[in-house]
This record gives structure tokens, sequence and C-alpha cells, in this order.
């Protein structure tokens, strides 16, 4: 059945297809308009392209669209983070404890084409590839759109337009605009370069392959993230300004005189340090916040249009498909009434959203500082054994957020708890032995339960 509503997407990036295709089998008409060409038959270009890591709200948005098992292929499973100290040794932290706790990492360009082929054979969705947003007239309920090929311009006119077109949105634009709304942008002091180890003799990986590789150094770090042909996406996360920055590496000599006093171990791995350094651009980093999400019965906005993250919590992409997983459940819930799910769906998500961008900010300090620190391994320790003990109570805040599928902000909320008592814990200890569990089991039951 082809239910009347006429729906408008703007964005096919993994959130906008992959919400196109629930819809789609919802049996809405669904246009799908997006900027970029289509790269489904193209090599995948490098540069901008941070690997993702797919975890289990990603997971269960896929499994409720049936396209986990066509995914799965191009998973491989991170056990947890593989530390490279500045001396050269290696020192592995487990994600959790529980052989389900990895997380997996997922080409975007991979991802992302086939999910634009589901949604090109979802019926009925129509996907419009070349085509830039050139505005939405809510008003009107008319959305305008300019052919990147030839200028050529289009409108096409919707009962529902939904944004989910990046964090440099159109549709937030003029969501915001039409609703008197407000909308802020937070970059980080922080740059990224993308790198490359590529694969060894006969395809082999350099490195272990199921593990995120860290090289922290406090302000700065780079990070390795397996791909399926034996090579790993690397990721120079840097100080825009200053000693050392990006600004500061503007030669060949500053670039490998930087490598070889901060990351010696990296250097045999990437034998085109130079020219990828050279030739791949610079990203920024930023947050994303606005409100609201939508305007009354005919705009929304979701994933990065909504809440663009920082990529450090790994949550994303999962996030944003958890949006579309909660949109479908709130239809079911209150029978197709959008006038109903809309206001909601904005009640119920921005405030997780809200909570993820400011934990995915906190992990960027732990990844390249804390994780140097061995308080921060004795509490991660502690929080495993208190798990074993209390495991309905006490779940690692990490765990709750990448394991589990516990409002986000709820999970914030359980973490700063969380933090109280290891820090309670911890005080004057050098280690598990010393713990006083009577005191800690004290402190789960009245802080917790």
């Amino acid at each position: 059945m082809v239910r009347e509503k006429k729906i408008v997407i703007v964005g096919a990036g993994l959130v906008g297809s992959l919400l196109g295709v629930m819809l789609g089998k919802r049996g809405y008409e669904v246009d799908l308009f997006e900027r970029r060409s289509d790269e489904r038959n193209r090599g995948v270009a490098s540069g901008r392209s941070i690997n993702l890591a797919l975890s289990s709200r990603g997971i269960k948005a896929l499994q409720d669209a049936g396209l986990y098992e066509k995914v799965k292929p191009l998973l491989i499973p991170m056990c947890g983070r593989m530390l490279h100290q500045q001396d050269g040794s290696m020192q592995f932290s487990p994600y959790g404890q529980r052989e389900h706790e990895v997380i997996y990492s997922v080409p975007r360009g991979e991802l992302n084409n086939l999910m634009v082929n589901e949604a090109v054979v979802a019926e009925p969705v129509h996907v419009h590839f070349d085509q830039k947003c050139a505005g939405i007239d809510f008003e009107n309920r008319v959305a305008k759109f300019e052919s990147t090929v030839d200028g050529s311009t289009t409108e096409r006119s919707f009962d529902l337009v939904i944004g989910a077109d990046g964090a440099g949105s159109r549709v937030r634009r003029d969501l915001i605009a039409a609703t008197g709304g407000e909308s802020t942008s937070e970059f980080l002091e922080h740059d990224y370069k993308e790198l490359e180890i590529p694969a060894g003799v006969d395809g082999a990986y350099q490195i272990e392959k199921e593990a995120l590789h860290i090289w922290p150094r406090g302000g700065f770090m780079l990070i390795a993230l397996p791909n399926l042909d034996g090579s790993f996406t690397v990721t120079l996360f840097l100080h825009k300004e200053g000693e050392p920055s990006f600004q500061s590496l503007d030669s060949v000599d500053a670039v490998k005189a930087f490598f070889e006093t901060h990351f010696p171990s990296a250097i045999p791995l990437m034998p085109e340090l130079e020219q990828d350094y050279a030739n791949n651009p610079t990203g920024i980093l930023g947050t994303v916040r606005c409100s609201p999400w939508h305007h009354t019965d005919c705009g929304l906005i979701l994933g990065d249009a909504s809440h663009a993250i920082v990529p450090f919590h790994g949550q994303g992409m999962n996030s944003g498909f958890e949006d579309c997983s909660e949109l479908l459940r709130l239809l079911n819930e209150y029978d197709e009434d959008w006038a109903a799910v809309l206001p909601e769906f904005s009640a119920l998500r921005k405030p997780n959203a809200d909570a993820i961008a400011d934990m995915a900010i906190e992990n960027h300090t732990t990844m390249q500082k804390s994780v140097i620190d061995p308080k921060f391994h004795l509490k991660k320790a502690i929080g495993f054994e208190l798990e074993k003990r209390f495991p309905e109570t006490f779940i690692p805040r990490y765990s709750l957020v990448m394991f589990h599928n516990l409002p986000y902000a709820e999970a914030k909320r359980q973490g700063v708890v969380q933090e109280e008592i290891l820090n309670q814990l911890v005080d004057g200890v050098d280690e598990l032995a010393s713990i006083d569990f009577d005191l800690a089991e004290r402190l789960v039951k009245a802080k917790l339960t």
C-alpha cells in the first residue's frame, strides 16, 4: 500500500538513505535528493573519511530496516584500544568484558554506497543525484533544488520535508528561520588529517587487526582503524595553531621531524606519510546544537543536520541511525500521526543528542590524555569488577553508550555518579587489591539503586 503523504528527504548520506529505506517499506512515497553524484561505481575518495565505528544502537537500526545482514561483510570487530606509547611499548585496553562487547570498524564510503543502493531499489523511493538544496519554503511546502551539473532548478512540493543533509544543513537553516529557533556551532581547537598504513606483504595487517590503535600524546594523538583490504585508515588529531600544530607543520622536513619525535613507531608503517600529508585536506571538528528540530507537521531535521558531534565516542552515525529507529517507533505508537510524532520526537531526542555531544567531547580528553594516566586504568579495572559484582546496577558508562540502548542522557547521568564513586575508591590507592569493596558496595547501593 502506497500512503498518500509525500515526503522529501534532503541528503542521501547514511542517515538519509537509511530513513528512505525505512519509510519506503512503510509505504510512503519518498523523494530523496542528494547533492553529490552517484558514487556507487566510482572509487571511494580519500581525505575526509574518518572510519566509522558501528555499535549497538546502529546495529539495532540496521536490523529494524532489514539491512544488517547485508552490512555484516563490511565489518571488522575491534575488541579494545591498543595504546602505542612514546617508547614503542604497547598496552591493550579492552572495551568490555563480555564476548559481544566489541565495536565494528566500517568504511564510510562502502557503507554509504550500500545504503544508497538499497534506497535506489526500494519502492516507492526515488533518488535524485546532483541536486543541491537551494531552500525550503515551509509556508507553501515547496523544496527548491539546483543541479550541480548544469545549474537548472527544480521545485518539489511536499507534505513533509526531512533534513538529513549534514552539519552544514540548508534545511536546518531554513527551519530555524521559519520557527524563530536557535542554532549554534562549536568548533574544537583541533583539526584532523587522514593518513594511511597500507597492507603488508600479501595483504597482511601490519599491526593488530581487531583493535582501534591510539598513539596518545597528551595534547594530540594519532589513531588507526582497520580496513578489509589489510590497510588502516589513520587520522592525526592536532591543534590548529601553536606548537606543534597543523600550522607549524608547513614543510616536509617539519612533518618528518614531528613524526620522528612523537610517533617514531608509526613511521615504518607509513611509507607514503609525506605524500599523504601533503595531498589530503585538513578537516574541522565541531558540534552542532539547535532547537527546535521540527516545524509543525511539515518539517524535521535529524542526524548531523540537528546534532553533529565530534567523532571521539564513535556515536555520530549510531546516534543518527538511532534517530531513524526512534522515529519509526513513534510512528507505530501514534499510528502514523505525524502531527503528534514530530514534536514528541524532538522532545525525546534533543536531550539525548546534547548528552552524547557532551560525552564525545569528554572522550576526546580521555583518548589523548587520560589513557596515559595509570589512575584511568585503575578506575577502569574497578569499574569492571563492580560490574561483575553488581551486574544490574553498575554498568560502566562507556558500556552503557556503546553496548546498550539506554538513552544517552541517562547514561551520562549514571556516568557522573559512577565517577564520584570511583574517585572516592581510588583516593590514596594505587592497585586493585587495595580497594575497599565493602565501601564500594555501600556506595553503589546508596547512589545507583
